[in-house]
């Protein structure tokens, strides 16, 4: 195992302007460099924790607030940047007292919120069961270690959002070329742990009875989980 890489849901998270930039470009402009593919793909899933993680500050807000700024001559058809657009016009007109309102009963509510964001749950019906163990078995390996102030189980959606952005910024730390970013640690990873539930808890998210900017998200979130299919090539 390696050492001291510590997994933790943290109040803010910081992320570059890389997503914006790209926005603005066009995710399948062909000229995009691979290292710029790989920086907005660790972006979007740290922007995906740090709204899911808690209840995103005003910072955070008035970050993905610039997603509205995708020209729409970029847009066209594709969904995935139809949906950051829509976001970030979302994230411009949200308050955030009636975001903070939102969160606290979409996740977590008096007992429990309208959705529960966690992988066991939506793979067996129940919290802390296998999904979860198999999860920390592979974080295990990957020298991922829990913080202990950290209450959430490990497959809380956000905290695997978090785990992606690091695998794929630790790639490209590495030197990788050819595959930079694009490793079989990640496809492995994705494939067992956010392929085969996260999809459905973003289309539930944008179909929340009680979500209004978290919508948004929810489709944002589908969006992007269904380019990571294509991307990895996993079916």
């Amino acid at each position: 195992m390696s050492t001291g890489k510590i997994l933790q849901q943290t109040e803010v998270q910081s992320f570059d302007d890389c997503l914006q930039q790209v926005a603005v470009s066009g995710m399948q402009n062909n000229h995009m460099g691979v290292q710029t593919e790989q920086q907005y793909r660790a972006s979007a899933y740290s922007i995906l924790a740090a709204l899911l993680r808690g209840i995103p500050s005003k910072d955070v807000l008035a970050h993905v607030a610039e997603f509205a700024k995708v020209h729409a001559e970029n847009v066209e058809e594709d969904e995935l940047l139809l949906s950051m657009s829509a976001l970030g016009l979302a994230a411009q007109s949200s308050d955030t007292s009636d975001v903070d309102d939102e969160y606290h009963i979409l996740f977590v509510g008096l007992g429990r919120g309208e959705l529960i964001p966690y992988g066991s749950w939506y793979l067996t019906g129940f919290l802390m069961e296998q999904p979860l163990s198999i999860l920390r078995d592979d974080l295990k390996i990957l020298g991922y270690e829990r913080d202990e102030s950290v209450v959430e189980p490990e497959d809380h959606v956000a905290a695997l959002c978090e785990v992606m952005a690091m695998l794929i910024t630790e790639s490209a730390g590495a030197g990788q070329k050819e595959n930079l970013g694009k490793d079989e640690t990640q496809v492995i990873f994705f494939e067992k742990h956010i392929k085969t539930w996260m999809g459905r808890f973003f289309k539930d998210l944008s179909e929340a009875d009680s979500a209004v900017f978290y919508r948004a998200v929810g489709r944002f979130g589908a969006a992007f989980i269904n380019f990571e299919k294509l991307y990895l090539n996993v079916s």
